[in-house]
């Protein structure tokens, strides 16, 4: 059965959009067949890490909620811009980064419901595994939406005190909303602290289980965002963290 996985953080800055791609590619490079919408209207960025140019997308999820296209029509099938062979597959569908198109969003705001529509839609016709939801930091009826319609959330903390305290809201949120499974992923973690003990107390704090303790590191923040880590160095330890990630979604 299909699965739809919202990546979220209650704070910008987490590494939510690079952490999304890498493990949408992981399971691709299991054989599965994978989406991402980027629902991060007013700053998008995941087309970056997937190498896709915004040029070439006349049709983004923007045209999508205005009745301009249907959505699998912005779904750009980026499989070969990440270095993917075989079955597997990752299509995007990325949100506009023209300043009129952010900015009409940001106004009018738009229609959840067929937002809605448009994640079942994909699945059917796309015939996917896997949906992941890219969602904006924060609170909001968007974020709710994707929330509530996903089989798993992942959220996404930094060790900082104010992500601890973000993160607090945000499973409370997700408690209300009847999640059927949440998962924690601290991200960003200084080689000083002890993975062990900070998995313990995260766990302990929150009552949700950690699926990933992700290090700090260079080889990540030097790829700078062009292109997929887990594709181009699949032996590396972040990439091996993401498939034990990759295997608890399966589960």
């Amino acid at each position: 059965m299909p699965k739809v996985i919202s990546i979220h953080s209650y704070r910008g800055g987490t590494g939510k959009s690079n952490f999304t791609a890498n493990l949408a590619a992981t399971l691709a490079l299991q054989g599965s067949r994978v989406a991402v919408v980027d629902t991060d209207v007013p700053s998008p960025g995941i087309h970056n890490i997937f190498s896709l140019e915004p040029e070439i997308t006349n049709k983004t999820l923007n045209t999508y909620l205005w009745g301009q296209c249907a959505i699998e029509d912005a779904a750009y099938d980026v499989s070969a811009n990440v270095g993917l062979v075989g079955e597997g597959k990752v299509f995007l569908v990325p949100a506009s980064v023209k300043a009129d198109d952010i900015a009409k969003i940001l106004k009018d705001g738009y229609d959840v419901k067929r937002l809605n529509d448009g994640f079942r839609r994909l699945v059917k016709n796309l015939e996917l595994d896997y949906l992941f939801i890219d969602t904006h930091p924060g609170l909001s009826k968007e974020t709710f939406l994707s929330i509530a319609l996903s089989h798993v959330l992942i959220l996404i903390l930094r060790p900082d005190k104010q992500d601890y305290q973000g993160t607090a809201v945000t499973v409370d949120v997700a408690r209300q909303l009847k999640v059927r499974k949440m998962l924690l992923t601290i991200n960003k973690v200084y080689s000083g602290l002890n993975f062990d003990i900070l998995r313990q107390k995260i766990e302990e704090t929150y009552g949700v289980p950690v699926a990933g303790i992700f290090p700090l590191s260079e080889d990540v923040v030097q790829l700078a965002s062009e292109g997929v880590f887990c594709t181009r160095f699949p032996e590396h330890l972040i990439s091996q963290e993401f498939r034990n990630v990759a295997g608890q979604i399966i589960d």
